[in-house]
């Protein structure tokens, strides 16, 4: 004899699926979850797809392990048959429609992104076409406003006999009326002027096929983009620049991004790549890390320096901007000094935030370690005198009018020291006499 579960039959569904029977047969110990599963994979669907389960009188069916059987052909009125009308998949329905819906989400944030895209695209363009404008509006103005300049001094040139003086020790200033340093960068147009007439009188617009309103934009794109520090800024651009300038005449030597601003746009690729090579290279040369190296390869030249050898020429080149670069000192007192001042300010600022934040500091730049006096001393007598003497054995015309200047200043710094020396004595005497016993 059997026990009552010897007599369990287990339990048949059958799902008529587009005409076709299908039979799903599970046990009582199968729980909701498992018969879902079954009917899932019966019909197609993905597993864990909820459904729902309806008669064809449209009674909802739970579906478990108590769920009445039907037949595989309806018999009764209270069979149900599954049917695609009687079985109906609402999860698969309600997938599609979310599908749909996230569809159309999709499709709506994309056509959004491009509209604000396309906005963004429009303002750039529209802020392009307005600068386009307003520099276009004022090419009349700054064309006429740079004839008018450059013919002001191309008369005041023509007016002199000679070039035998030399014209950056002065820069056109009246030199009866006493000089008022600042410290801030001077107002631009009258920079502007004089360094487009450099760039017109060296032959550089010509040779390069510069347009006038083009240089202009370039120079103020220069100038924007200087920070205002106290002694490394545009100021100073413009003196390095006009001592070249100066140097070129001096010596009667030869010279040889944003498309508005660019001056050499009529140069070739070629060409365009050889000058922005030089130009790297010049810079770099300002570096003092590498005065060293430079001095010693130009002074190897200077035996035979030959103007057809490339390399003797670059040498040369580099030798000229660092003239330039450090040439303060060359100017008179009245335009020298203050930059002294502004450059002992800017490393002085840097040195106390260095000490702020823990780091080492260089003695040069630092206020309790330097007076004026004893940095100019040792930079003119060891830096500028045995650079300018080197540049003398091939222009000797710049020994009075660049060197002598140097042995000048150095002569007053030391003067300076030996007054700063003097007074610092009578101060460390006095409190001496102070400190000592019987003093009242």
């Amino acid at each position: 004899m059997g026990s009552g579960s010897s007599s369990y039959r287990p339990k048949a569904i059958y799902l008529d699926i587009d005409g076709r029977i299908q039979k799903v047969v599970f046990s009582k110990y199968c729980n909701s979850s498992d018969i879902m599963d079954l009917f899932c994979v019966a019909t197609g669907l993905p597993r864990n797809t909820t459904i729902s389960l309806l008669t064809a009188d449209d009674a909802m069916v739970s579906i478990d392990p108590t769920m009445p059987a039907n037949s595989e052909r309806p018999q009764r009125s209270t069979d149900f048959s599954l049917s695609p009308s009687a079985f109906l998949f609402w999860s698969a329905e309600k997938e599609e429609l979310i599908q749909s819906m996230l569809t159309q989400v999709v499709e709506q944030f994309s056509r959004a992104f491009k509209i604000n895209e396309l906005k963004a695209e429009v303002a750039n363009h529209l802020a392009v076409l307005e600068k386009r404008i307003e520099l276009e509006g004022l090419k009349v103005v700054e064309i006429e406003k740079c004839k008018s300049d450059i013919k002001k001094m191309r008369d005041e040139l023509a007016a002199r006999s000679s070039r035998t003086s030399c014209p950056c020790k002065y820069n056109f200033v009246d030199t009866n009326k006493k000089m008022t340093p600042r410290r801030d960068v001077p107002t631009y147009p009258k920079m502007l002027s004089c360094l487009e007439h450099m760039y017109h009188d060296l032959g550089l617009v010509r040779d390069f096929s510069i347009h006038p309103v083009t240089l202009r934009r370039w120079l103020l794109c220069v100038h924007d983009n200087y920070r205002n520090n106290p002694f490394h800024n545009f100021r100073h651009c413009f003196c390095v620049t006009q001592m070249m300038y100066s140097m070129i005449w001096l010596c009667r030597l030869q010279i040889l991004a944003q498309p508005e601003c660019n001056i050499f746009t009529n140069v070739q690729p070629d060409g365009f790549k050889q000058i922005r090579q030089g130009m790297i290279t010049l810079i770099l040369a300002t570096d003092m890390a590498r005065h060293a190296e430079i001095m010693d390869s130009f002074k190897e030249k200077m035996e035979n320096f030959d103007y057809s050898n490339e390399q003797h020429v670059t040498l040369l080149k580099m030798i000229l901007i660092k003239c330039c670069d450090i040439s303060n000192e060359v100017r008179p007192v009245a335009v020298a000094e203050p930059w002294v001042d502004c450059l002992l300010e800017e490393y002085f600022m840097q040195s106390d935030r260095e000490k702020s934040e823990g780091l080492p500091v260089a003695p040069f730049m630092d206020r309790d370690k330097v007076t004026k006096a004893t940095a100019q001393i040792g930079f003119i007598k060891f830096v500028l005198i045995p650079m300018f003497e080197t540049v003398t054995k091939l222009f000797p015309v710049v020994e009075e009018l660049m060197l002598r200047p140097l042995w000048e200043s150095r002569d007053r710094y030391e003067e300076l020291k030996q007054r700063d020396d003097s007074v610092k004595e009578v101060k460390r005497a006095g409190q001496e006499t102070r400190s000592s016993p019987g003093t009242g």
